[in-house]
């Protein structure tokens, strides 16, 4: 059962917040993979 809406009425009203957070997720998780990837190369190292 999902609750996202699939169908998309006002997609460009909503665009800029949308885009904002999908930004900010992205890089949260590219800083965490190139932070574990640092961490794993400083123990191997």
């Amino acid at each position: 059962m999902s609750t996202k809406q699939n169908r998309k009425p006002a997609a460009k009203k909503r665009s800029s917040r949308e885009r904002k957070t999908r930004f900010v997720v992205y890089l949260m998780i590219i800083a965490m993979l190139l932070t574990t990837l640092t961490t794993g190369l400083a123990m191997i190292l």
